[in-house]
């Protein structure tokens, strides 16, 4: 059996580390890598059972690992600001964060606790009120924040007419919507970070193809049985073929967070065939994240519809 991939990572000791979706999958994988380098992890997960086991699956493999789940829903602004409340009391600067939670094609179009379109939703509008309410503790630590993107962000557009999918509604066009619009965000942080004296640097990271729950059953999202793709990916992934393993492809964002190589407004990713699986490497920009227009656009649009301002 192959060696499993990996980097190497700097010391993160006394580094506080917050990673989104870290229940399963990618994120689970990247919170265990972070831990396994010495930092303090906060893990905001929207299933507490699930939050805990991933938390003991993590420990079990870095004993002094530094694991706090903590309850957070995405797809809920209240959720978010629930959460960002509590950080902010607590006052701990954040050196890292990994936005990295998603979710992927609902066969029907679904809607969040606040009436946005779940993809919309989940992908973007939850972790543009997450950073945008964390930016007080993000400035205190001249924080690294990745976003984690999708090679889906290369093909598309956003839904500027519709964003909720009101009509015509196309679970991977709105996919690709939501992780476009994600990603002129990050880019759009960096530049505001640079015009402010912020100090964060903000960047872009995808996993190429793996195996995760994105694509499963996931009933309460209308999804019933496992989807065609997920086991030819999962079978594929299983022999070494083609596609990554949920601990390669965490290392994209990884290495985005925590290289002095990786740079802000820059996108990493597997270096591998097509980009789907391999150890990280810089790659070219999307070219649908290059608009700076457009990035203005989606951070005016996304305190429009979220009502939380970013105060520089």
């Amino acid at each position: 059996m192959p060696k499993p991939l990996d980097i190497p990572v700097p010391d993160l000791s006394g580094k506080l580390a917050l990673v989104t979706g870290a229940s399963d999958g990618v994120g689970l994988e990247i919170a265990a890598r972070l831990a396994r380098a010495g930092a303090d992890i906060l893990m905001p997960v929207r299933n507490p059972q699930k939050g805990e086991a991933a938390a003991t699956r993590i420990r079990q493999r870095t004993r002094a690992a530094s694991i706090r789940p903590l309850p957070l829903d995405l797809a809920s602004l209240g959720s978010v600001a629930t959460l960002t409340a509590q950080l902010n009391d607590e006052g701990r600067p954040i050196d890292l964060l990994i936005a990295n939670a998603g979710v992927m094609n609902p066969p029907t179009r679904q809607l969040s606790a606040d009436g946005f379109e779940l993809q919309l939703a989940t992908n973007h509008l939850g972790h543009f009120a997450l950073v945008a309410q964390l930016l007080p503790l993000l400035v205190a630590a001249k924080a690294h924040v990745t976003s984690q993107v999708s090679i889906a962000a290369d093909q598309g557009a956003v839904n500027w007419d519709d964003p909720n999918w009101e009509q015509g509604y196309d679970p991977m066009k709105a996919y690709s919507s939501s992780k476009i619009a994600f990603g002129l965000f990050a880019m759009e942080l960096q530049r505001r970070s640079d015009a402010a004296a912020w100090g964060i640097r903000s960047n872009l990271s995808h996993p190429g193809i793996t195996p995760t729950n994105l694509l499963a059953a996931q009933p309460g999202m209308g999804r019933s049985a496992d989807t065609t793709a997920v086991r030819v990916i999962r079978a594929m992934s299983r022999r070494g073929i083609l596609f990554g393993t949920p601990s390669s492809a965490a290392l994209s964002a990884v290495y985005a967070a925590t290289s002095p190589d990786a740079r802000g407004g820059h996108l990493y990713g597997p270096k591998g065939f097509r980009h789907l699986s391999g150890l990280p490497a810089e790659q070219p920009l999307y070219s649908r994240v290059r608009s700076e227009a457009d990035a203005r656009r989606v951070w005016e649009l996304s305190e429009q519809l979220t009502g939380v301002r970013v105060k520089a």
